[in-house]
């Protein structure tokens, strides 16, 4: 049997207009759980974060669609596990007033192969 090769997967992450309208301290907690959200998919069994890259001080404003805020870019071992990361920017929670990461930021995860350059 093969060994089934990790899928290679670029995370595209947009803030949206609901931290852009937020008031500094909901920031600061919105930043925070960003961190905890970003560990999370690190974190994720069989996940390899190979890099990442953000846009921030050359982007203002949200983003809706490309380009993104920020990428983040892994190999992830299967579908299951990169709906898992995605998940987690529903279920991070911001602050204590009961609202999760998805309310300030989106995701959307392309799924290709390493391209192999000999």
């Amino acid at each position: 049997m093969e060994d089934k090769k990790p899928l290679r997967v670029l995370f595209c992450i947009g803030i949206n207009q609901n931290f852009m309208d937020a008031p500094a301290q909901e920031k600061k907690d919105v930043w925070q759980a960003t961190l905890t959200m970003l560990r999370g998919i690190r974190d994720l069994p069989g996940v390899t974060v190979l890099g990442n890259m953000d846009d921030d001080r050359i982007m203002v404003g949200p983003s809706q669609q490309f380009p993104w805020t920020t990428y983040v870019l892994a190999d992830v071992p299967d579908f299951d596990t990169t709906v898992a990361a995605c998940n987690l920017f529903r279920v991070t929670p911001v602050g204590t007033a009961g609202d999760c990461l998805w309310k300030y930021a989106r995701v959307e995860a392309r799924i290709g192969r390493e391209l192999v350059i000999d």
